[in-house]
């Protein structure tokens, strides 16, 4: 019985640490193309891609904020609300410079690699 018991604690140990990975490197997937708005900040506030990925704006702040480039070099978004996004795939190599043209002092870039 005792055996057993270790034999099970053990396994649930395992299998615990398998699914904890899974989820760490789930996130690790889904990160290189993310960006987060909370708290009037982009972050990262500088995101380096290859060309071709998609990048999302996500707003998880209580009030809307809206994506446009600097340069004109992507499409601006609509306003976004809270758990709104917004995505664009980068594919010309490039510093996109961008800001919230709701609040124009929340900026940050994005570098597209070849």
């Amino acid at each position: 019985m005792l055996r057993a018991m270790i034999a099970t604690s053990a396994l649930g140990a395992v299998v615990g640490s398998v699914l904890a990975a899974g989820v760490l490197l789930a996130r690790a997937e889904a990160a290189p193309g993310a960006v987060t708005i909370d708290n009037f900040f982009f972050t990262p506030a500088t995101l380096t891609v290859k060309a071709g990925t998609t990048v999302t704006w996500t707003n998880k702040d209580d009030i809307p904020h809206g994506i446009g480039a600097t340069n004109n070099g992507f499409p601006k978004s609509k306003a976004l609300d809270t758990d709104d996004s917004y995505s664009f795939t980068f594919t010309t190599p490039g510093t996109y410079q961008y800001f919230c043209y709701l609040h124009p002092k929340m900026v940050g870039s994005i570098v597209v690699e070849q």
